[in-house]
């Protein structure tokens, strides 16, 4: 919390409300800097919500508890922890009259810094209960008999296949840099092909395509504009002719934050893409593997409610559907 928590001014007119805290004990934050989740209930307390707690751990089904608790009426889930853990009770909820609500505690944050959801836990618990709830867009991907919703970004290629190495090495576990190396060097290009809007169809070699739903992806790499988790659109970037080492540096170095992007990063604004692979590539949502080969994304508009701040996107264009939780 911050150090003037104490001076901070909870509500005495609101009723209370029941909510299902989720929290990743092994998300980014909390292995720097260990995060007391009694402290977390107790904020949320002091602004008359009542969660029950729930720690994510192997083993336990995550989507099957965030399903029984909408069965029971809860309406409100707050997850404390980072991208894949929002993104996993995320696909859960959208299309639900439930709403989510963010506590970021991970490594990157990227769907709290697309929101506008403030780093600091007292802020955003805060915002639960001062902010506003509005729709935002949910992109599905179809690969084989598999379909996933996924909030932030589903890629296909090299990037799929170095993640599971990559995210060790990010959380500290070097024993994979071996693996993560032998990866790389033994991944080929692809003949890439892309079907869009009923486009004429779009083909390169090239070893990734990024398809985001969210404004910020990566270490904090802005692929689309401010208003990207709610136009109705997805943002298809074709990195096509990139050398390995090029890639790497925008996707896992944030390369092209404050830096004009390499020209060759083709950039598209679709409702739905079809891509094909050959040879077949590997497919990813969100950090979870979906499978292998062909697959079609497409945007789900304003399925998902969440909780942001009460001035959050003044400079976009007015929520019809943003409501005040009381």
């Amino acid at each position: 919390m911050n150090e003037n928590q104490e001076t901070t001014i909870h509500p005495t007119n609101k009723r209370s409300k029941r909510a299902m805290l989720i929290f990743n004990p092994s998300a980014g934050a909390t292995r720097a800097s260990p995060i007391e989740i009694v402290d977390v209930i107790h904020e949320m307390q002091a602004w008359k919500l009542v969660p029950e707690a729930y720690l994510v751990e192997p083993g336990w089904d995550l989507e099957k508890g965030v399903q029984d608790a909408v069965a029971r009426g809860i309406r409100i889930f707050v997850v404390c922890g980072g991208d894949g853990t929002i993104s996993a009770v995320a696909r859960t909820l959208a299309g639900t009259r439930a709403t989510l609500g963010i506590i970021p505690i991970g490594t990157q944050n990227n769907t709290a810094l697309s929101l506008g959801i403030p780093a600091d836990i007292a802020d955003a618990i805060a915002i639960l209960r001062t902010g506003r709830r509005i729709k935002v867009d949910v992109g599905m991907a179809t690969c084989g008999k598999e379909s996933m919703p996924f909030l932030e970004v589903c890629s296909v290629g090299l990037i799929s296949t170095l993640f599971p190495s990559a995210d060790d090495i990010q959380h500290g576990n070097l024993a994979r840099v071996g693996d993560f190396l032998t990866t790389l060097a033994a991944s080929p290009p692809a003949e890439i092909h892309l079907l869009m809007d009923g486009k004429p169809e779009i083909h390169n070699l090239g070893h990734v395509v990024l398809v985001s739903n969210m404004p910020y992806i990566g270490l904090h790499y802005q692929v689309g504009t401010a208003a990207s988790f709610k136009d109705g659109l997805l943002d298809v970037l074709f990195f096509a002719d990139l050398t390995k080492l090029d890639l790497l540096n925008y996707v896992f170095q944030g390369v092209g934050i404050d830096k004009p992007e390499d020209p060759r990063i083709q950039h598209f604004h679709v409702h739905k893409v079809v891509i094909k692979t050959n040879p077949i590539m590997p497919v990813m949502v969100d950090g979870t593997a979906l499978g292998e080969g062909q697959v079609s994304i497409e945007v789900r508009r304003r399925v998902l409610a969440v909780m942001v701040g009460l001035n959050f996107g003044e400079n976009l264009v007015q929520e019809k559907d943003s409501v005040t939780l009381a």
